[in-house]
């Protein structure tokens, strides 16, 4: 069980507009997600919004340790909240990159890369539909900010960087179309530097 404190309570919004779904929205402002950052904890908020694009209310819960990471799209924040990273899925069965030294299960590959993500972050910034907002799972698009002095400062989505490094693929929804079409971009990446299942054509094609 990961210790947790309940920090920032509702706040509703109504000048705060957002452009669409919480994957396809105007960009985050990276400096606010900074200054959420607290010395010893992790932070991490979770913005939800309405179908009109209203911001209708912010959670905040900080930890000492590090989230659980349960999958390559899933960690818990508390015993009762899970937030699934929406629209990406690890491949299926097993799969091979000698570049990385990996062989063994998709899942385990993309719990691997998640749990890199989630070691050090100052930050987890989260958006997602205000209907998710008591659901014990809860679909969302995830950033994390890293800070090391001298080296990294950086805000990046995790889907993004986890379909480009080939941990995760897109998913598709039952009429084909896929589910984050913002992402097609992090995929090519992953695809044409063979990077993670795409070094293995056995497991990008499961």
């Amino acid at each position: 069980m990961v210790p947790l404190v309940k920090l920032v309570m509702a706040v509703a919004i109504a000048s705060c507009l957002l452009a669409g779904p919480a994957w396809a929205v105007r960009p985050i402002d990276k400096n606010y997600v900074r200054s959420l950052a607290g010395p010893g904890r992790v932070v991490l908020v979770v913005e939800y919004y309405d179908g009109r694009g209203e911001v209708l209310e912010r959670k905040g819960y900080a930890t000492s340790g590090s989230f659980e990471v349960l999958s390559g799209t899933d960690f818990r924040v508390h015993d009762t909240m899970v937030i699934h990273l929406y629209g990406v899925e690890a491949c299926q069965g097993e799969m091979v990159n000698r570049r990385d030294g990996f062989a063994g299960r998709c899942i385990d590959f993309a719990r691997q890369q998640l749990a890199i993500m989630l070691k050090n972050p100052k930050v987890v910034f989260c958006r997602a539909f205000f209907t998710e907002k008591n659901a014990p799972v809860q679909n969302a698009t995830c950033y994390g900010y890293h800070y090391f002095p001298g080296s990294l400062d950086s805000v990046d989505m995790f889907e993004e960087q986890l379909v480009s490094l080939g941990a995760l693929r897109l998913m598709k929804k039952p009429d084909g179309t896929l589910a984050r079409p913002d992402l097609i971009r992090a995929e090519e990446i992953g695809k044409n530097g063979s990077f993670g299942m795409w070094a293995d054509p056995r497991a990008s094609q499961r």
